[in-house]
């Protein structure tokens, strides 16, 4: 099953000027990666903000709740693994939390 996973915006990329690629780094559970705004760009999105990702891309922001719940969800489903394995697949730019 491909589910969004919740992840918190740590930094926008200021220097990103490729058309139709705006990225950001975001944090799902002490990892890290680079992913596509493109989708929400129209948000105003900002480091702390949550956002639903989806192979990549950020589907729609969210509130900090509503992520903590989906985070919950995922677990009681079982399904926490299975998207932690999905995150691990796809990156712009792999960063890894020190």
């Amino acid at each position: 099953m491909c589910l969004a996973i919740p992840g918190k915006i740590v930094e926008m990329d200021p220097n990103d000027q490729t058309p139709f690629v705006q990225t950001a780094l975001v944090e799902v559970s002490s990892v890290r990666r680079r992913i596509n705004i493109e989708l929400i760009k129209d948000e105003e999105l900002k480091p702390g903000d949550w956002v639903l990702i989806h192979v990549g891309f950020a589907l729609a922001k969210i509130s900090e709740r509503e992520a903590q719940d989906q985070l919950r969800i995922l677990s009681m489903l079982g399904e926490d693994k299975q998207a932690m394995e999905e995150l691990q697949g796809y990156s712009m730019e792999e960063e890894k939390k020190t």
